[in-house]
């Protein structure tokens, strides 16, 4: 975007929030009737009150929420040298949801006058955490984002299922996570303004040392800048902003984010004043945005939360700054394996392994006394019920895992997987789609669906890598911004409350109750049928991740495998979500616990990764059953809960 066309966007942006604000307010009253200050609803009219504590409040709070999220971004950008570091993609304003969700379910009574603290105390622990891991890379910009990313999916899931759990508060807490800015008094907006004053005049203080870090650590080291002290001081800051919008409206996305971006895109160069415009134009895209938000709502019955909708940037604008991310040079400690090929005995014993546990599971059950194995006569009565749960949940596991396997080798990335690279966001909106055209959609309309969600979001993914010449750090966040769109489309789809946010919600969570024999089988037999395409074409697996060239010289059809194996993941991907939702993380896990066992052939990793992954969705199954007896948790989060932490952990432990 050139100077001149950022400049002309900046303009009109204004002119249009303050249009879309002027027909807002005057469809309540004509301007010449707009109460006059200062504003005593004693002498007003009822259409009065409503403009002085409801639309005018309601701007005031999208200005300032705005500002402060606008601060923060370009806060933790300047401090990270990452243009793409926001609340959002650091998981802050994942953490303080986390608090804020458990702290209302739990203990509601601790908000009424400390909302802030348990805000800023969730949001602390999650950016302590991302930090941690990013300097032990020396704040690598992908590594602190994909570090972002699974710590707030980690608070996300565990948001998801103590909403699930609580029905009494499902649709307020759906409603307040999307970020809604409707107001009935002035005091949000009193309490956004100190902070953002607050914020403003620390951040003042602090502009020259954050000058200074352009130069490099050792740089500013040796102007006498006290490194960890700023970083710290900064940090705090913006987490503090950050949480003070989260815990007055709810999440907002991705402003953070933009507002930074869009100073730079006019031209603007000196961190100064990148620090100091970001708020104004952090405050006019969300004003925007709030305006935008009113007038569909208008026009159209349908009420969306305003950071439903900002999350809707987020992807596209990833995207759009992803070249400009300058990862830190790091040398890779290969993980050691056993060996260039692992024996078959081994491979055979794990293919064995996993029926004698699927037993064990059928067998197991948990009873007000904890557990206890079942007697031959109830395991003969409860059998026709839990077979196919788990047949089911084994079956989705292997899918997953195969999908994961083929991403893996097809970008070169050992990060990759269906729920990293957003596949499973784009099942999720097939799925959604399907049930938007059919409303009484049966399991073939939701599989075909959620098949050509995620065939399509991988295919985006991989030709947006492929014509950029990602390196597979890069392609990780392409993954990313792509499932921060889907994330924002379903998210705005929840918020709308109708028997169709319902189903998307259930299916967030996934369940394997809905398992009947006929879909365990089908899952079952595509499992299969997956397993035994890729095996066909495992010399493409073996090939393709070394290049452009050099495929083509070994007469390997480059194009045709491409989409041979993209359809097979997005098959697999869409198929297994429908049963476990988008957050069950076996797709990533399976595939690298096999390979760090030293399955390290296409053909031994892909049986292996499968086998493992029908093992884990099988004990998932078993722990969404047992952990919180008598009641089930939803199976993708429980897989999720335990896939999240894993992931990092193998952050941290990378060098």
């Amino acid at each position: 975007m050139t100077t001149r066309t950022a400049s002309i966007f900046f303009a009109a942006a204004t002119a249009l929030a303050v249009l879309l604000f002027l027909q807002q307010a005057l469809s309540f009253l004509s301007f010449a009737a707009w109460p006059s200050l200062p504003l005593a609803p004693d002498g007003m009219s009822t259409e009065q009150i409503i403009l002085a504590y409801g639309v005018f409040p309601r701007a005031a709070v999208a200005i300032l929420a705005g500002a402060a999220l606008g601060l923060a971004g370009a806060l933790l950008q300047r401090l990270l040298r990452n243009p793409i570091a926001d609340p959002s993609t650091l998981g802050v304003s994942a953490g303080a949801q986390l608090a804020i969700v458990a702290t209302t379910l739990f203990y509601p009574a601790v908000l009424d006058g400390y909302r802030a603290l348990v805000a800023l105390a969730g949001a602390g622990g999650a950016t302590a955490l991302v930090f941690l891991l990013g300097w032990r890379r020396s704040f690598d910009p992908v590594t602190m984002v994909v570090s972002g990313l699974l710590v707030g999916i980690t608070c996300g899931a565990l948001s998801a299922a103590m909403t699930l759990s609580q029905g009494e508060y499902l649709m307020s807490l759906v409603t307040w996570n999307g970020g809604a800015l409707g107001q009935q008094d002035w005091s949000v907006a009193s309490t956004l303004s100190l902070e953002l004053l607050a914020g403003l005049a620390a951040s003042i203080l602090l502009l020259r040392p954050l000058a200074l870090f352009g130069l490099g650590d050792s740089g500013a080291k040796s102007l006498g800048v006290g490194i960890v002290g700023i970083r710290v001081a900064v940090a705090v800051i913006a987490v503090g902003l950050a949480a003070g919008v989260a815990a007055s409206v709810g999440l907002v996305s991705f402003v953070g984010l933009a507002a930074p971006a869009l100073v730079r895109g006019l031209g603007v160069r000196k961190p100064h004043a990148i620090i100091l415009l970001s708020p104004v134009a952090g405050g006019l895209l969300l004003w925007l945005c709030d305006g935008l938000v009113q007038f569909l709502g208008s026009s159209t019955s349908e009420t969306f939360p305003t950071g439903a909708m900002t999350a809707l940037i987020g992807g596209p604008l990833l995207l759009w700054l992803l070249p400009r991310v300058k990862p830190v040079e790091l040398h890779e400690e290969r993980a050691h394996v056993a060996g260039a090929r692992a024996p078959r005995r081994w491979l055979v014993l794990l293919l064995a392994f996993l029926p004698a546990i699927a037993l064990v599971v059928l067998f197991l059950a948990r009873t007000p006394a904890g557990f206890t194995l079942l007697s031959t006569q109830d395991f003969g009565d409860l059998l026709p019920m839990r077979w196919p749960r788990l047949l089911a949940s084994a079956a989705a596991g292997s899918l997953l895992a195969i999908a994961g396997t083929i991403l893996q080798r097809l970008t070169g990335n050992p990060m990759a997987s269906p729920e990293v690279l957003g596949v499973s966001g784009g099942a999720g909106v097939g799925f959604a789609a399907a049930i938007t055209i059919v409303p009484a959609a049966g399991v073939a309309e939701l599989f075909a669906g959620a098949g050509i969600g995620s065939m399509i979001v991988m295919i985006i993914v991989v030709a947006f890598a492929s014509r950029r010449q990602l390196s597979p750090e890069r392609l990780l966040l392409a993954g990313i911004a792509v499932s921060s769109l889907t994330s924002a489309i379903l998210s705005a789809l929840l918020a709308i409350g109708d028997q169709r946010s319902w189903q998307i919600l259930s299916w967030l969570g996934g369940s394997s109750n809905t398992a009947t024999p006929a879909s365990s089988t089908v899952l079952a037999v595509l499992a299969l049928v997956s397993t035994g395409i890729v095996l066909f074409f495992t010399r493409w697996l073996t090939i393709l991740p070394l290049g452009s060239a050099v495929p083509v010289a070994l007469g390997v059809p480059v194009r045709s495998a491409r989409t041979t194996m993209i359809f097979v993941a997005g098959l697999a991907t869409g198929a297994a979500s429908l049963l476990v939702g988008p957050l069950s993380f076996v797709g990533l896990m399976g595939p690298h616990i096999a390979h760090r066992a030293g399955f390290t052939k296409p053909a031994h990793q892909l049986l292996a990764s499968s086998a493992i992954g029908a093992l884990l969705m099988i004990i998932a199954d078993l722990g969404a059953r047992t952990a919180t007896f008598p009641y089930e948790l939803p199976l993708g989060l429980f897989a999720a809960l335990a896939g999240a932490p894993y992931l990092v952990w193998l952050i941290a432990v990378r060098r």
